[in-house]
């Protein structure tokens, strides 16, 4: 079985946008290189939401990859720069993202909410619409 992680972020202003996107450059790059990543996605939705969509062989790769490099630095700015940020991870045996409204729907299902400095009213509830991008 591969470990899945899902990301939904919403930025709180779009004056934080070179930054994230910059940022998620870098993180994209190293999760594209890092050892046990099977698939990597980045996606824009409506508005400033952004999702991520990794498949890696074992939880310890994604581990990994998330405690070091552009990813870690990458990840204290959240707080500040998000007024939404919830991640879900799961097993599942194939290599492929999984599909968006599934992912979404495990979002608000079992979804950690991240810490976020300037939280969004429906930050707390995982109150929010499906993805309109299909992958």
């Amino acid at each position: 079985m591969n470990f899945v992680a899902v990301t939904r972020l919403r930025l709180r202003h779009w004056r934080h946008l070179p930054a994230f996107a910059w940022r998620t450059f870098w993180s994209w790059l190293q999760a594209r290189r890092a050892p046990g990543q099977l698939h990597t996605r980045v996606c824009k939705d409506a508005g400033l939401v952004f999702w991520t969509f990794t498949v890696w062989r074992a939880e310890a790769a994604m581990r990994h990859y998330r405690n070091h490099g552009a990813h870690q630095a990458a990840m204290p700015k959240l707080a500040e720069w998000c007024d939404e940020a919830t991640y879900v991870h799961w097993l599942q045996p194939g290599d492929e993202a999984p599909d968006p409204a599934e992912a979404a729907a495990r979002l608000i299902r079992d979804g950690v909410v991240s810490r976020v400095n300037h939280p969004s009213p429906h930050h707390a509830t995982r109150n929010f619409a499906p993805p309109a991008f299909r992958l």
